[in-house]
């Protein structure tokens, strides 16, 4: 059974006391349109979302995987460092140097393969977004918050920080001491 005066909805005019059948009629067909328009908005919003989720999860999955390998690159990098001058020299050291490094360079391809870029800020302008101050340095070919040595490269995962850059900036200049000219 039908209300021979339905209520309008919230956002509809209400009918006059009057109306014919067939107001109500198209005045019931514009809230249902406006019903079915408002569920297909939401039903694509929900898809879109979805949509957004999926490609967050496939881009993102390998980032616990990647900060632990993260440690594999840096050891690489420390343990071509920590090789003395005097011992590079000798043949089978340089073919054990050249080894770290070729693995080393492939893992890093590897890593940029998934969208992992290494981040080496030397020279830039100190970013909290993706630099940690470690040390202040007195240094005054660079003006000051300048990067002036990298402790630790940082590494992005697509537009994402992944572990951010350890780095050492460039502080203000020292202020001159004055000097007394009237003496």
């Amino acid at each position: 059974m039908t209300d021979p005066n339905p209520k309008p909805a919230e956002d509809e005019a209400p009918l006059p006391e009057g109306a014919s059948p067939e107001e109500m009629m198209a005045a019931e067909i514009r809230q249902l349109k406006d019903q079915l328009l408002r569920a297909l908005a939401e039903a694509e919003n929900t898809r879109r979302r979805a949509q957004k989720e999926r490609e967050d999860t496939s881009k993102y999955a390998v980032a616990n995987f990647a900060k632990e390998m993260l440690a594999v690159a840096d050891n690489f990098s420390r343990a071509v460092e920590a090789i003395p001058a005097e011992a590079r020299k000798s043949e089978p050291t340089k073919n054990l140097i050249a080894g770290i490094e070729a693995t080393e360079r492939q893992l890093q391809v590897t890593l940029e393969r998934f969208g992992i870029k290494k981040l080496t800020p030397l020279g830039e302008v100190f970013d909290p977004n993706f630099h940690r101050v470690m040390l202040e340095m007195e240094d005054t070919d660079q003006p000051p918050g300048t990067i002036v040595q990298v402790l630790q490269p940082g590494y992005v995962i697509h537009d994402r920080l992944l572990r951010e850059a350890l780095v050492a900036v460039a502080k203000g200049a020292a202020p001159s001491p004055k000097v007394d000219k009237s003496a």
